[in-house]
């Protein structure tokens, strides 16, 4: 047997952790990580004044996504709108759920998802359009995989960070925990471009060490306070920040894990020039964008920035308009063909570390011998699987998928992906 199929990292109902595991030297033991898991769950706050997201309106329509439904209007409109107080800004309290998407974070703090962090898959549907101007089917599919990997197909409620099972269950735990998106190797996994590995303690939180990182890589040089003109958070920029990412957690974590669902990594880091940017992809990734949705300080005169908990849409320190989303909405065409750019920019091996030194690529789909296919239509079939087939969460056995999330993913994605040539899986 592959030493890839021996290491249980994560703690998931069902799963056959192997015993030895535990007596690895610089492997933490199952008790530590079940312990560590449970303590998230004791400490995630509680709002008991649980609030539904604002809707988008006839005064203030945004991309007129509403009740889950597509959008209805062009892109290249501002957020938040002129007057809409609704949506304003407020910062989040010490009840509130905020975790390691600073996208749904700065969803969360403007009220296009609930405010306490506990979302429902219609609110992600709304707020990805209504904010980012995201496609509906790339909408669909994040929500899916984000209420399906980390939430209840049943309730279809989801936390956006710490575990908050009693909130988004109503069977408590029947299947399992419902993690939120903090739970490892699902949407949060090893090598994040801001946030440590599950590893080193805590792979949520904002990390400004990595942040300065990504920082110095888009410096162009200049007056570094200058959050308009001195930084560029390029394709180029996000590629090698990633890559750098993948090289540090590789040669430090014991347990380091870059599995299929790694390649959602490549997703989201294109959010950083193809979202974030004022007007999208056709404006400038400044850090007068980029910092604002991560929450963090302007540039002081050495380039270094704080971490603040303000997740937010950008403002203009001018005084002259705000923030405009992309014009284009962003589907998943378009985001499988930057998931290909930035893995082709820097190709790394998928697969996982059995102690410190020894990695063991994995075959999974479109990746070979931990190798990811650059065939856009394999990518795109692998964005389906990850969430309609049995995907190694970490280096353990493999999980049998519960009808309830493959039945709740297929009734979702199967419309979305009808002609998209890849093999459709069937409801149980």
């Amino acid at each position: 047997m592959s030493g890839l199929l021996l290491l249980a990292i994560m703690v998931v109902p069902n799963v056959i952790a192997f015993p030895w595991v535990a007596g690895m030297s610089g492997v933490r033991s199952i008790s530590e990580i079940e312990a560590q898991l449970a303590k998230r769950q004791s400490t995630c706050p509680f709002n008991a004044n649980h609030v539904p997201a604002a809707p988008a309106t006839s005064k203030f329509p945004y991309a007129g996504a509403i009740n889950g439904l597509p959008s209805t209007r062009p892109g290249n409109f501002q957020v938040p709108a002129n007057g809409d107080t609704a949506h304003a800004f407020v910062a989040p309290g010490p009840n509130d759920i905020r975790g390691p998407c600073p996208g749904l974070n700065t969803a969360a703090n403007h009220n296009f998802i609930s405010h306490d962090g506990v979302t429902t898959f219609t609110e992600l549907l709304n707020a990805q359009q209504n904010i980012y101007n995201v496609g509906y089917d790339l909408a669909v599919l994040l929500a899916v995989l984000g209420v399906g990997l980390d939430g209840d197909p049943i309730t279809e409620k989801m936390s956006i960070g710490c575990d908050a099972t009693s909130r988004t269950s109503l069977t408590g735990s029947l299947l399992g925990a419902e993690g939120g998106l903090d739970s490892h190797n699902k949407f949060e996994g090893d090598a994040s471009l801001t946030r440590a590995d599950f590893f080193f303690g805590d792979d949520h939180t904002f990390n400004e060490t990595y942040f300065a990182e990504l920082t110095a890589l888009a410096y162009k040089g200049g007056d570094k306070t200058d959050v308009i003109n001195s930084y560029s958070f390029n394709q180029t920029v996000v590629a090698q920040h990633q890559f750098n990412r993948y090289q540090n957690s590789k040669a430090t974590n014991p347990n380091f894990f870059f599995g299929p669902k790694a390649i959602l990594l490549y997703g989201a880091a294109s959010f950083l020039y193809e979202l974030f940017p004022s007007h999208g992809p056709d404006g400038a990734p400044a850090f007068l964008d980029l910092g604002s949705f991560y929450g963090t300080t302007n540039p002081n005169a050495n380039g270094n920035v704080v971490f603040n908990n303000t997740e937010h849409v950008p403002i203009n320190p001018t005084g002259g308009p705000g923030w405009f989303s992309r014009t284009n909405p962003y589907n998943i065409s378009a985001l499988v063909l930057q998931v290909v750019d930035l893995y082709t920019a820097h190709p790394v091996l998928f697969g996982g570390n059995v102690g410190v030194g020894n990695f063991d690529a994995l075959n999974f789909g479109a990746i070979s011998n931990g190798q990811l296919s650059l065939n856009p239509q394999d990518v795109l079939c692998l964005l389906y699987q990850l969430a309609t087939d049995d995907v190694p969460d970490s280096l353990s056995s493999l999980l049998t998928l519960p009808s309830e999330i493959l039945n709740f993913t297929t009734s979702k994605l199967n419309p979305i992906f009808a002609n998209s040539g890849c093999t459709l899986a069937s409801p149980l």
